[in-house]
């Protein structure tokens, strides 16, 4: 009867694994969560790793920058007291030398012993200061120079060593100042003299500039070779109204071995307004900005 109203009870079973006696517990499965926390440390882990080395990295760049940045401080610190250094010492040494020439009246008055100080006050200057480049200097050539002294001066003529008119008796001609004015650009280089010749009294002296124009060109590094153009002529104080005169230009083939138009000499100092140069013939020039 008890069939008729119930359904069968079925006796619940267990479902065992029949390979091994180890199959007689459940076998559990691991849940997606606990699988994604297992697998998440890793990178974590990895990350730590990481971070931590990227720190030490980090550190090690750092103090390799600092450094790198120590030494290029102490590298510039040095190198402007060096700089300092022979700035100060070119001062010093070109002071010595514009006071070893004062007073000379550009070399006319001169001894030997003046030649010689003057000699050596411009060596010291051109050791201390190095070698000119005029390819990387040339635009200080640039203006108008006033000489303030020439060794070839102290042999009593105007031409120096080379031949020319003497400044005793012979002739009342009186030297004024001595200008170069160089262009950089048209490659002008003149020679700017002022003379005053004497005259019969009661006639005044007759004041002349002569400008002895030339072109040049640069050589090698600190040589300069000029070539004579003309000579101008022109008066001046009462007699400045009068036009300028070209003075007519010896042939070639008249010119003296000594003096073919042209002549060389270097640049042994040179700065924004103070130059020496050495002649063809070791003529000792220096020149200050006008």
């Amino acid at each position: 009867m008890a069939s008729l109203f119930h359904p069968p009870i079925k006796p619940l079973l267990y479902h065992h694994h029949s390979t091994s006696s180890s199959s007689s517990l459940p076998s559990i499965t691991p849940s997606p969560k606990s699988s994604s926390n297992t697998n998440s440390y890793l990178p974590r882990a990895r990350n730590l790793f990481c971070s931590a080395e990227f720190r030490k990295r980090k550190s090690c760049i750092k103090r390799g920058c600092i450094c790198r940045s120590a030494l290029d401080e102490a590298s510039v610190k040095y190198s402007s007291e060096a700089e300092q250094s022979k700035a100060e010492l070119v001062s010093s040494s070109k002071l010595k030398l514009l006071s070893a020439v004062s007073g000379l009246n550009r070399g006319l008055a001169a001894t030997e012993d003046d030649r010689q100080k003057a000699d050596a006050a411009a060596k010291d200057l051109e050791s201390v200061a190095g070698p000119v480049d005029l390819l990387v200097d040339i635009d200080k050539l640039q203006g108008r120079w006033k000489l303030i002294y020439s060794s070839a001066f102290s042999s009593r003529t105007l031409g120096g060593s080379r031949p020319g008119p003497p400044t005793g008796r012979l002739l009342p001609i009186t030297l004024g100042q001595v200008f170069q004015r160089i262009d950089v650009l048209s490659k002008d280089f003149d020679n700017i003299v002022d003379l005053e010749l004497g005259a019969p009294w009661p006639l005044p002296p007759v004041e002349l500039t002569a400008t002895l124009a030339h072109k040049f060109e640069i050589i090698g590094t600190s040589n300069i070779k000029i070539t004579f153009e003309k000579t101008t002529v022109k008066t001046a104080g009462n007699l400045s109204q009068l036009p300028s005169l070209e003075v007519p230009r010896i042939p070639d083939f008249l010119r003296p071995p000594s003096n073919r138009g042209t002549g060389e000499f270097e640049v042994t100092y040179l700065d924004s307004d103070t130059r020496i140069t050495r002649g063809d013939r070791e003529e000792l020039r220096v020149f200050v900005i006008s």
